[in-house]
């Protein structure tokens, strides 16, 4: 549609351009076509370009450029440049500008109904005709549908900027105060525009700031006593700092301030309208000087207002209510418990641990107000997730200058059931169907704890099946999950000095076990994880796991080639390459294609040397690096290991698009089980490995950082930046890393110009299906704007590889020999088309391979630079 409404805004001539015969050379694969396509469009663009004043009248001006001068300087900053009121056409700036939106409101007929009446039925016999031709509701239907279709191109659509010198007027004024309001109260602007024969218009603001006033003294006037003896204290970390350019904004952070400190140290009823900055620049040498009020506090009666001196108020009784409903809100209170301080009433029986609530509760008897107090206190209530709508009220106490607080809570139900059905399809599987069920119990031990027990059962369809005889729905799987969630930290000893409860400490406490027939080897899965989360700060989030336990056996290693098909391939090559026939003629097979017995037949005699390969040969290289990937994809894993993960995400809100994301996350497996396993003198096997329960244990190091940045540019567009960088080293009791723990690349959160696990390690020009390296870098950078409506558009590069270090690859192509490597980085480029639902953004990427370090060196960019080769992704919300 997008394109169809594109070549519609064009004129004839430019569509004859587009249907010269060398049109068809525009998918080309080398990098000459592709610059000749770049060529093309930017020639379309300009042709196009004269359509944008279609729709504006004689003495009109379409408002094409807007430039904001300050001090002989163009002033590009996008909070100042939105000041401006008549902004642009969107698209219309930009070396590539075009203006898609203007384009398709041009496209809209302005007065349909005179149109549709002139053209069709003002005609009589015409009308007629039609009718007779298709009949009068469909006639009438036709009618309608042309001016719904016109009314959607107008909505769709955006109509053009007409200059307008009232509302530029408007604009001087506004940039006048803006300058003022930073402290340039001696600002100067004036607008110039300029008008050309071809009904555009650029308008220029030309602003002279002149010298700057700065602050000098600040004199406090505050009228109550209590306030006024904590001036002194609360000044110290003003915002208002002498010899600082006068800004207004940090009058009103100050004002901000000073409240938030008050009401935190016991003034109730003060609140920031009692603050006022009075200042004075007359005949003060560009100097401001300013006079901080603070008025005593207003009392509204019903009949009269009066004033008197704030003062702080100290907690007299903290109650809860432990099941304040709709339902029970005439039941009188049945159940009264005093705990610590804290009186909790109940109109039923007590179902929590007295416990359990006040540990959430920050509100003391006998402290001075706060308002931090009370927002800590709501926070946890909700971090809970045991009550509906939290509440907490406070009443005055007039004979004695107390507050009395009152905590209603409303229990969520205590049992949750909930069924999941799915359809889904894989690499693995042509369709498959899941369903999933779990029972959520609150408060199951009456200490708020949340009991979660989950169970799935899946059948699917693969898609290699070599047996027609096989049961269509030959893939299944089976596993349950039960996880504990305990609101405070699980441990033998007091941590409150080390984790405040204010940083909301939880335990969780998750067992699973699930169990894969005909998915790849098969295997049973059995894991165990002990964690602690917390939150230091709103934007901090803190989570160790002390102990994660996972154990995973393969039950069907025989299929190994049956699953890496490219593995048996690349060895069926060789062998026919060598005129390789098996001694036992149980296992001969001219065709190879017995993909289960002579692969590791062959493997094996050539790796003992019993076939005309010799260990300087390539091919004897790939079949020794094909054997022991077999051997670490099919050997069980043992990982027992404690990982820490850092998370500081300072965006507000989802509509922040100027925010940062850091991402930290270190892991150690495998040195408890080293450590005992010396201790006690266990023996090792033939690798010199330690085992338990008969398999090799992992041990290794691993670390990751990730870090991304939104650049809000305005008007919809974001720029956004991603820097990911991991790394796995093997040690001690393991000389690899699991396939679990390794890194892949490509894919429609990574390199989007690969497909996942297609990517590396390295330069190597591999065929294995799932490519994984325990080294990775990776980088990404999107330009996202606006199109129309909800549609979004976006241009991408990603760039970044995986490959393997420190570990038992010798495969040089794959391996990270130090910042030469860094030459082997991919890089894939292209566009994406995104609709945003609100809730979700449905995402379509196209990436192309820019530098493929596949490839031989000085033939590495834009190899495979076309359409026939692009990677098409389809996601859920944005990449990063």
């Amino acid at each position: 549609m997008v394109l169809f409404l594109f070549y519609k805004t064009l004129s004839k001539k430019t569509r004859e351009l587009l249907s010269l015969p060398y049109r068809i050379s525009l998918l080309n694969k080398n990098y000459k076509s592709l610059c000749y396509i770049f060529s093309v469009a930017l020639f379309v663009l300009s042709l196009s370009s004269c359509n944008v004043v279609k729709r504006v009248k004689e003495g009109e001006h379409l408002i094409t450029k807007n430039t904001i001068v300050e001090d002989d300087k163009v002033n590009n900053n996008e909070r100042i440049n939105n000041i401006i009121i008549q902004k642009t056409n969107s698209g219309m700036r930009g070396f590539l500008s075009f203006p898609l939106r203007l384009h398709i409101y041009n496209w809209a007929e302005p007065n349909i109904d005179s149109i549709i009446k002139a053209d069709v039925l003002s005609d009589s016999l015409k009308v007629k005709r039609r009718i007779a031709l298709l009949s009068k509701k469909q006639f009438d239907l036709a009618v309608e549908s042309r001016r719904k279709r016109n009314s959607w191109l107008k909505r769709t659509g955006e109509a053009p900027t007409i200059f307008n010198e009232e509302k530029t007027v408007k604009t001087v004024n506004n940039l006048r105060k803006y300058y003022y309001s930073k402290g340039w109260f001696d600002n100067e602007v004036e607008f110039e525009v300029e008008k050309d024969s071809n009904k555009r218009a650029q308008v220029t603001y030309k602003v002279t700031k002149n010298k700057a006033y700065t602050l000098d003294s600040i004199t406090p006037i505050i009228a109550s006593a209590a306030i006024d003896s904590l001036y002194d204290t609360f000044s110290k970390a003003s915002l208002l700092k002498k010899g600082e350019q006068y800004d207004e904004q940090n009058y009103e952070n100050e004002r901000d301030r000073i409240t938030t400190y008050l009401r935190n140290a016991g003034f109730y009823y003060f609140g920031q309208e009692y603050i006022r900055f009075v200042t004075d620049t007359i005949d003060t040498n560009k100097k401001v000087n300013t006079e901080l009020i603070i008025a005593n506090r207003t009392v509204r009666g019903e009949d009269s207002t009066t004033t008197e001196p704030f003062k702080t108020y100290k907690i007299k009784d903290v109650n809860i209510y432990t099941d304040e409903s709709f339902d029970n809100q005439f039941k009188i209170i049945s159940d009264t418990t005093i705990y610590k301080n804290y009186n909790l009433y109940s109109k039923d029986k007590l179902k929590f641990r007295p416990k359990a609530l006040t540990d959430a509760v920050f509100i003391n008897k006998g402290d001075t107000y706060s308002d931090l107090a009370r927002s800590r206190t709501s926070r946890y209530l909700n971090d809970l997730q045991m009550f509906r709508f939290p509440s907490i009220d406070y009443i005055e106490n007039k004979e004695d200058t107390t507050l009395t607080a009152n905590i209603y809570l409303e229990p969520e139900k205590k049992y949750v059931l909930s069924f999941d059905p799915e359809i889904n399809q894989s690499n693995i599987q042509t369709i498959g169907f899941s369903f999933s069920t779990g029972l959520k119990i609150r408060n199951v031990f009456r200490g708020a704890e949340t009991l979660e027990i989950t169970g799935i059962a899946a059948i699917g369809a693969s898609k290699n099946r070599t047996d027609d005889a096989t049961a269509f729905f030959d893939i299944n799987e089976f596993g349950g999950n039960v996880r504990l969630t305990i609101p405070r930290l699980f441990t033998p000893f007091n941590t409150d000095k080390i984790i405040p409860k204010y940083m909301s400490p939880s335990t969780a406490i998750n067992l699973a076990a699930t169990s894969q027939q005909n998915i790849g080897l098969d295997k049973q899965t059995l894991s165990g994880i002990v964690s602690y989360n917390w939150f230091p700060s709103r934007t901090v989030t803190n989570k160790l796991d002390l102990f994660n336990i996972q154990f995973v056996k393969n039950l069907n290693t025989s299929n190994y080639f049956g699953v890496y098909t490219n593995s048996f391939s690349r060895l069926n090559s060789i062998a026919r390459d060598i005129n390789y026939i098996a001694d036992d003629e149980s296992l001969r097979d001219d065709n190879l294609t017995n993909r289960f017995l002579p692969a590791d037949t062959f493997i094996d005699e050539v790796l003992a040397g019993n076939t005309s390969l010799t260990s300087s040969d390539d091919d004897f290289a790939t079949v020794n690096n094909i054997e022991e990937r077999k051997e670490r994809l099919t050997e069980n894993n043992l990982i027992f290991s404690t990982s820490f993960d850092y998370k500081k995400d300072k965006r507000q809100n989802i509509f922040d698009n100027n925010f940062s994301i850091f991402k930290w996350r270190v892991e150690l497996a495998g040195n408890l089980l080293s450590n005992l396993s010396k201790v006690i003198g266990s023996d090792k096997n033939s690798d010199g490995n330690y085992e338990v329960f008969g398999v090799a244990f992992s041990q290794y190091f691993k670390t990751e950082m990730d870090y991304i940045k939104y650049f809000d540019l305005g008007r919809r567009n974001v720029f956004a930046f991603r820097a990911y960088t991991g790394i796995a080293i093997p040690y001690g009791n393991s000389n690899s890393i699991p396939f679990a723990k390794s890194f892949f690349a490509g894919g429609p959160n990574d390199n989007r110009a690969w497909t996942a696990y297609n990517l590396g390690p390295g330069s190597s020009n591999t065929i294995n299906e799932f490519n994984e390296a325990n080294f990775k870098i990776h980088l990404s950078a999107e330009q996202r704007f606006s199109l129309f409506g909800d549609f979004r558009g976006a241009l991408f590069v990603d760039a970044g590889n995986i490959w393997n270090v420190l570990d038992n690859v010798e495969d040089e192509a794959a391996t990270f020999t130090g910042f030469n490597s860094l030459k082997n980085i991919a890089v894939g480029s292209g566009f994406g088309i995104r609709y945003d639902f609100d809730f979700f953004v449905l995402r379509f990427d196209t990436g192309f391979k820019t530098y493929d370090p596949s490839q031989s060196e000085g033939n590495r960019w834009f190899k495979n630079y076309n359409f026939r080769n692009a990677v098409y992704n389809i996601g859920i919300n944005y990449p990063f």
